[in-house]
């Protein structure tokens, strides 16, 4: 069933001879393409304009501030925020033996409260 208000539909491609191999267009001969002559200018010094001129006050002003707020961001990172941040970062700083030897004195701790609780029962 076809749609009633849609378009016709195309013949079929391949209802018509197609070409051989040996028909095809020959292939080019160029490779890549063509490098331009010349790219660019002079050298510039990073931090100046195309002219060599030194950078705009807005610009200069616009670096300072971004650098003040990356500067504050550092500063505020590095203050644990509360409890749970300042847990965090006793965690971030503990080595890995540390934290090993924490997991294997709490495993022991609890298979004496385990043992212990199994010598009351057999009371």
């Amino acid at each position: 069933m076809g749609a009633l208000c849609g378009k016709e539909s195309k013949p079929d491609p391949f209802a018509q001879p197609g070409r051989t191999l040996a028909s095809a267009p020959a292939p080019s001969n160029t490779k890549t393409a063509p490098l331009p002559k010349k790219v660019g200018g002079p050298p510039r010094t990073l931090g100046t304009a195309s002219d060599g001129a030194p950078q705009s006050q807005g610009q200069e002003e616009a670096r300072r501030k971004a650098a003040a707020a990356a500067e504050a961001r550092a500063n505020a990172a590095g203050k644990p925020k509360g409890k749970l941040a300042s847990q965090l970062q006793e965690q971030k700083k503990q080595t890995q033996t540390a934290t090993l030897e924490a997991a294997s004195s709490e495993t022991r701790r609890m298979r004496d409260a385990d043992a212990a609780a199994e010598a009351r029962a057999h009371n």
